[in-house]
């Protein structure tokens, strides 16, 4: 831990807003621009134990902040992402919290509106169902109230048998030449149950969309009412 006086605030070459710190005419640590003013550091400053902490203490959550920031530039992400991203880059506990705090205070992590835009893109894209979409949220870690918000949320135009049934028709074509309706079910009906629809909610879809590629076959036998 250097203690002593600083001698030195030199200007990296391959990077302007990084400054290298020398106490005693030795180097002893590269910060940041941001943690170089908000430190208020200066040639001839001593530096204590203490301000020495202080100092390595600014410069992580600085580091820690920046590549918070860089994450969140390539894609929206939630709170435990960011948190467990940071938390893998080496940065402590307190650190961690204290960014995810600070970017939630910036408005830069919203875990509610995180979650509907979630739940609109990859029903959109995905055609994914709501049991799908809940395990996804979960792992992302948004709060049960949060998820089922999101699914309530009135930027959804249809219901869930409405997004089924799309989500079927996108693939009718793949399945409509299985040689019997057990084949097509187990298939077509598989593909649904990966995208996380409900059962009993695919059967009577798997119904209609059989009786319009095979309407020569009677399927009354092990259809429900439709």
């Amino acid at each position: 831990m250097p203690v002593g006086t600083i001698t030195a605030i030199r200007q990296q070459h391959n990077d302007s807003r990084r400054f290298n710190i020398f106490i005693d005419n030795e180097f002893a640590i590269g910060i940041s621009l941001n943690t170089l003013t908000r430190t208020r550091l200066a040639v001839g400053v001593y530096l204590d134990e203490q301000g020495w902490a202080q100092l390595v203490a600014c410069e992580q959550a600085d580091q820690a902040m920046q590549q918070a920031l860089r994450q969140l530039e390539r894609r929206s992400r939630s709170s435990y992402e960011v948190y467990r991203f940071l938390q893998r880059k080496g940065f402590s506990e307190e650190i961690c919290t204290q960014t995810i705090t600070r970017l939630q205070e910036l408005g830069l992590l919203n875990d509610a509106d995180f979650a509907i835009r979630w739940v609109a893109q990859r029903r959109a894209i995905a055609r994914r169902g709501e049991q799908a979409l809940r395990a996804e949220l979960r792992q992302k870690g948004i709060a049960p109230s949060l998820i089922e918000a999101a699914l309530r949320s009135a930027e959804d135009e249809c219901n869930e048998e409405t997004r089924a049934e799309m989500a079927a028709r996108t693939v009718l074509s793949r399945y409509a030449a299985s040689p019997d309706w057990n084949t097509f079910q187990r298939r077509l009906g598989g593909y649904l149950l990966r995208r996380g629809f409900a059962i009993d909610l695919i059967r009577p879809i798997l119904v209609r969309l059989w009786r319009e590629v095979r309407p020569a076959d009677d399927v009354s036998d092990y259809a429900d009412d439709n």
